[in-house]
């Protein structure tokens, strides 16, 4: 079966890497945007958009969202079946149960650990979009980062999980109050940090008041402000 397009490329992007924080330590690494979003705000579709923007500028960025975990279970020789528990809808507060129902090894405390290296590692290497995961927290440190925060009115999100994932009203409510509580308690148990504090973010963009093409050019244009040198030849 032939891979999806942003799959390859991830997968491109790590060969084409040495994923080692020494070697990287001394090298100018280009931007590291995160994005944290509420659920329904169209993550994917405006980072997908934002690839497409910094190619105006001869600048190829790689988005890393499942492929993230992929990178982890590869690298840690995990079994495939956590992948299913690594997501932050699923992801427990740090306990012992899990790990003792699956028998699953490493603990789930080094899976955090082993997580933010690796947002750390790529993040440093630059030019990356991450999506969730509490990557702005995880990231904050690094100096080529650049923390977006993506919110829309709730009405407006459940009509977006209607049309993209054809779900009935009842059905994507639920599940956008689900989804918005279950990342709000990862990274409130795992990080002690507040998901709608403005001040962990750069900008906070409210996709309702723009198009996806829009957006993609409101966080191009703050990231290019940011790190101007970047951006030029």
């Amino acid at each position: 079966m032939k891979e999806s397009g942003p799959i390859d490329k991830a997968k491109r992007y790590i060969e084409s890497h040495t994923i080692d924080a020494d070697s990287h330590r001394k090298k100018k690494g280009g931007p590291c945007i995160t994005f944290s979003r509420q659920t329904g705000a169209g993550a994917d579709r405006i980072g997908e958009k934002l690839i497409e923007y910094f190619e105006r500028f001869n600048q190829e960025f790689v988005l890393f969202d499942k492929t993230l975990i992929d990178k982890i279970l590869e690298d840690n020789e995990l079994p495939n079946k956590i992948s299913t528990y690594f997501h932050e809808d699923k992801f427990p507060i740090i306990s012992t149960t899990m790990n003792e129902l699956f028998g699953i090894h490493p603990p789930i405390v080094k899976l955090l650990r082993v997580s933010a290296k690796t947002m750390l590692q790529i993040g440093q290497i630059g030019n990356v979009i991450l999506v969730g995961r509490a990557g702005n927290i995880v990231t904050a440190n690094l100096p080529n980062s650049f923390h977006v925060r993506l919110v829309a009115p709730l009405d407006v999100r459940i009509t977006n999980m209607q049309t993209y994932y054809q779900m009935g009203h009842k059905e994507a409510a639920n599940f956008v109050e689900k989804e918005d509580k279950a990342r709000e308690n990862f990274v409130s148990a795992n990080y002690h940090k507040d998901v709608d504090d403005p001040t962990l973010y750069h900008i906070v963009v409210n996709v309702h008041a723009f198009s996806v093409d829009e957006s993609a050019a409101v966080i191009g244009n703050a990231v290019m402000m940011k790190f101007p040198g970047w951006f030029e030849g």
